[in-house]
């Protein structure tokens, strides 16, 4: 399976380095485009590079394209010539850039008939560069067998949700956006940890495991969060007199609103 990645930044970069630890993926299937040498540089010795996206795109099963949103048509309507509608699938990564924008930007004519090619709207998070992401996949002119290919793809740098596209931006902001708010709680809490007397490289040490082992016991048990909550806040204990004291500066409220504010 041979895969072109065009751009190379955050996104794109952290995708290639995902694929790169894939035990499936091989470093000789992967062609990387990018217009900036300075980025190519750091996967020369690594996969195949290019600043051409015409030559990464021609060939390429499945073409996976990472770039800012007002970037996306001309970086389509630039490799559209070379793509092979009949075997070839895209991916393309941008947040706010609709699957009906795509699929009339690519709309060709082949043989006397207007054809769209088989693509996918997708949004991963940068956790996907040790294969920890949380990615959502909506299919466009996809039978279930092309979706399970590009939902394997993914599935082995994270876990994948396929979705219809009104959720996108949902998704976007709790698991793409959700990781610098969960970044930002872990500044906080390492934070107070100094404040009572830890320091600081040893308070986010502490912070992180913790968030750790939270995210794990939710998951290897299935329980729901409040729960796992009620095993450890001892009537008339400090836990609940915490807890408490969150709620009553807005705890709750304040993630709710920061999570819906992206999608005003």
């Amino acid at each position: 399976m041979n895969i072109a990645v065009i751009g190379a930044g955050n996104m794109g970069g952290s995708t290639v380095l995902g694929m790169l630890k894939s035990p499936s993926i091989k470093a000789t299937d992967i062609v990387v485009s990018d217009p900036n040498k300075m980025v190519l540089d750091k996967f020369q010795d690594k996969v195949k590079v290019t600043t051409d996206n015409s030559e990464a795109a021609d060939g390429a099963d499945i073409v996976m394209v990472f770039v800012k949103p007002w970037l996306v048509e001309k970086v389509l309507m630039g490799i559209k010539p070379v793509l092979d509608y009949s075997r070839q699938m895209l991916v393309v990564v941008a947040a706010g850039v609709k699957g009906s924008q795509i699929s009339e930007w690519m709309r060709k004519e082949i043989d006397g008939k207007v054809q769209e090619p088989t693509f996918f709207s997708a949004i991963p998070n940068i956790a996907i560069e040790i294969r920890k992401s949380v990615t959502f996949v909506v299919p466009f002119n996809a039978n279930a067998e092309q979706t399970a290919k590009i939902k394997g793809l993914f599935d082995e740098m994270g876990e994948t949700f396929i979705v219809e596209e009104r959720l996108l931006g949902a998704g976007t902001m709790l698991a793409s956006c959700g990781l610098a708010y969960a970044m930002r709680y872990a500044r906080a809490a390492s934070e107070g940890g100094v404040e009572m007397g830890f320091y600081p490289k040893d308070a986010q040490k502490i912070v992180l495991q913790t968030m750790i082992g939270a995210a794990e016991l939710l998951q290897s048990s299935g329980e729901h969060p409040e729960s796992a909550i009620d095993k450890v806040t001892t009537p008339g204990g400090i836990t609940i007199k915490g807890l408490n004291a969150m709620e009553h500066a807005g705890f709750t409220s304040a993630v709710i609103k920061g999570l819906k504010a992206g999608l005003e």
